[in-house]
């Protein structure tokens, strides 16, 4: 079992940065790819980016590569999801992921977190 909890959503100005954070807790987190999902209002779940364990390989989603960098800190079993240059499309409820491996269909993953809002405004 795996639980997951995100910190550090809110409203930022478009431009600007945010970074959530994703507390995992549970025996299995150090055998765990980890990603971050979002869901747009009125959209379906859509992939952000992934990471491997222990932190080797990540991927992105086109619409946020360049501006978002997904980490880890296996120490503190926690992942990031650092976001510049924030654009009013990329406001949506953002969700932490965790599966046995990198997965980047939101029908795929075992774990997910409760979500944070993310809004970003013009």
């Amino acid at each position: 079992q795996v639980q997951l909890v995100e910190f550090g959503g809110g409203t930022v100005q478009a431009g600007g940065s945010l970074r959530l954070s994703c507390a995992a807790s549970g025996r299995s987190f150090s055998r765990y790819a980890m990603g971050w999902f979002r869901q747009p209002p009125g959209e379906e779940r859509q992939f952000v980016a992934t990471i491997s364990w222990p932190g080797g390989n990540t991927y992105y989603s086109d619409p946020v590569k360049g501006r978002f960098t997904i980490s880890r800190d296996n120490a503190k079993n926690t992942v990031y999801l650092q976001m510049n240059s924030l654009k009013p499309e990329d406001t949506a409820v953002y969700y932490c992921a965790a599966n046995p491996f990198l997965v980047t269909s939101s029908a795929s993953v075992e774990y997910w977190g409760q979500g944070t809002q993310v809004t970003v405004s013009s």
